[in-house]
């Protein structure tokens, strides 16, 4: 989503309703694939700062990649993704197909 002040946000939750603010997140049955990716990718742990500033394209391009690994690897993650991009301009949506079979 986005916040009131234009800035890009990102909530995780938990099977109990919590909620919590985070910069990126992954949730689900190919999760332990994913978020592996992500914390390399975005998180950068224990290497440099966290990055802040990825471009549209590449976030987009980030996602694609992890979820083409994780519906290689995990049946459960579904043939397609729908990838929502929001924006303050709105929300626009691609539909990602993994799988041919």
């Amino acid at each position: 989503g986005v916040d009131p002040e234009g800035k890009g946000c990102v909530f995780s939750y938990d099977a109990i309703g919590s909620v919590e603010r985070v910069f990126y997140n992954s949730s689900g049955t190919g999760n332990e694939l994913v978020q592996p990716l992500l914390d390399n990718q975005l998180g950068w742990k224990q290497q440099r700062s966290m990055r802040t500033d990825v471009p549209i394209d590449e976030a987009v391009s980030l996602v694609k990649a992890a979820f083409t690994g994780a519906g290689e690897r995990d049946i459960y993650t579904g043939d397609s993704v729908d990838i929502c991009i929001v924006t303050t301009g709105g929300v626009k949506e691609e539909k990602f197909e993994l799988k041919g079979d």
